[in-house]
């Protein structure tokens, strides 16, 4: 699992260091081969970042995956590199519990 853990990771770094922000990293957006290789797909949501290490997309509209986006990307529809890495959190989680729903006990509305 952490093999795969670490496929994911390596490919959000790359997207990171190209300078976009994928908005929409999840567990179902993740290939899987049948060697365990894991590969970032779904790049829909995806934007491209500024030059400057601290920029970020911000959005006015549309559907956002409330149980993998951070609070501040749901609050103020800011989203950066820093957001990404909390969903990758979200996705570490579904991983080692072997795809449970994040939250799972709670509405879209708790979240």
């Amino acid at each position: 699992l952490v093999g795969m853990l670490r496929g994911i990771a390596s490919g959000m770094k790359y997207l990171s260091d190209m300078g976009y922000v994928h908005r929409d990293l999840a567990a179902r957006n993740i290939l899987v081969n049948s060697n365990l290789m894991c590969k970032v797909s779904d790049f829909g949501l995806s934007r491209v970042l500024e030059d400057d290490p601290e920029a970020a997309y911000t959005t006015s509209g549309g559907k956002i995956p409330i149980r993998w986006t951070a609070p501040e990307a749901i609050a103020y529809r800011k989203f950066s590199s820093a957001s990404d890495a909390w969903s990758y959190g979200i996705v570490m989680w579904e991983v080692m519990s072997y795809g449970e729903r994040p939250y799972w006990e709670m509405s879209n509305q708790d979240v």
